[in-house]
């Protein structure tokens, strides 16, 4: 019976005195936990007397009963205090001025890569994206590339394997669409190629865009009408292009195209080099070769290809002079394209 009074007293003690709810939690588990002193006495009843015995428990569960409700009083202010505690040191003055986040911008690459795409789907061009890594005869034999051809040299090519190798064009797009889609076709195949180039405006890794028509009745004329509203709406309202003979394998008559210098208005300046105009892509009609390689009649359909460069689309309208500030990654270069 002592006992109980001993232990009631030093339980009371500890447990005020406790600083924490975790510090009243480790007191609460030494009086009533498994191990605790509460249950060993609990345990010793059978060393008391038999008549001796009820009076004990009833004490004993008296003492237990007691201390439960100590501890959780004492548990309950103890998590009060603590709380408030720890919103004091929380809490937010309101009246001090707000810190501004860093806030990120899209790339201009990606910026040009996303109003082309507006562009041209708004003519009714579908988006197909071919893998990066091609086999020859989808980026070279295909497109009426011959096997002597430079461009396959490994000096311009980077080839992983024999016969595999980093796309140098996603004109092998249009060969894989051709394949599986019937005529007509209207597809634009934006993505990364490759090609072992590196100087102020070429770049190993760039962004490529290729278009594709193919249907009956296509003509050059159709060619420049799609690139007449191309520049008008990428470049200015005024902008004009013009077609110069050229070649590419792919395509026969194939053409370089200029646009007119959105920067002088077509009357000379630095950045057209004094001609007024500036070489945006190439382009061409489809030849017959291509067509018949993805068993499409060339007697009954006709078309039209372009591919450009998207960082030269980008340098051009944001008048950047060296490609690799595009791949520098550095922010106070990047944060000027902030819209």
């Amino acid at each position: 019976m002592e006992d109980t009074e001993r232990i009631l007293e030093e339980a009371q003690k500890e447990a005020e005195g406790a600083e924490s709810s975790r510090a009243l939690y480790e007191v609460k588990m030494k009086f009533l936990g498994r191990a605790g002193k509460v249950t060993a006495l609990l345990k010793g009843m059978k060393d008391v007397a038999a008549e001796l015995r009820p009076a004990f428990g009833k004490r004993v569960n008296a003492l237990r009963e007691r201390l439960e409700e100590i501890f959780e009083g004492l548990e309950a202010r103890a998590k009060e205090r603590e709380m408030r505690e720890r919103l004091a040191s929380e809490s937010v003055d309101v009246t001090m001025p707000g810190r501004r986040s860093a806030q990120g911008a899209l790339h201009p690459v990606t910026l040009v890569k996303n109003q082309l795409i507006d562009i041209f789907a708004g003519m009714g061009f579908e988006i197909f994206e071919g893998p990066e890594i091609e086999n020859e005869y989808y980026n070279f034999t295909a497109l009426n590339t011959p096997a002597d051809h430079p461009a396959r040299d490994m000096q311009d090519t980077f080839y992983i394997s024999d016969g595999f190798l980093l796309r140098t064009q996603t004109s092998a797009g249009q060969i894989r669409l051709m394949e599986k889609k019937r005529p007509p076709i209207k597809m634009l195949s934006p993505g990364r190629v490759f090609r072992s180039d590196d100087d102020a405006t070429h770049s190993p890794m760039f962004h490529q865009m290729e278009g594709l028509v193919v249907d009956k009745g296509v003509t050059l004329c159709d060619l420049q009408g799609m690139l007449d509203e191309f520049a008008r709406t990428m470049f200015a309202e005024t902008s004009k292009t013009r077609l110069r003979p050229s070649y590419f394998p792919f395509t026969e008559p194939s053409v370089e195209v200029d646009v007119s210098c959105a920067a002088c208005g077509g009357k000379g300046c630095p950045l057209c080099k004094g001609t007024g105009w500036i070489e945006v892509l190439g382009a061409g009609v489809v030849n017959r070769r291509v067509l018949e390689n993805c068993g499409v009649d060339p007697d009954e359909y006709s078309g039209f290809a372009f591919g450009m460069g998207i960082e030269r689309i980008a340098m051009l309208k944001y008048g950047i002079g060296n490609i690799k500030l595009l791949t520098e990654n550095d922010v106070r270069f990047l944060e000027q394209f902030k819209g």
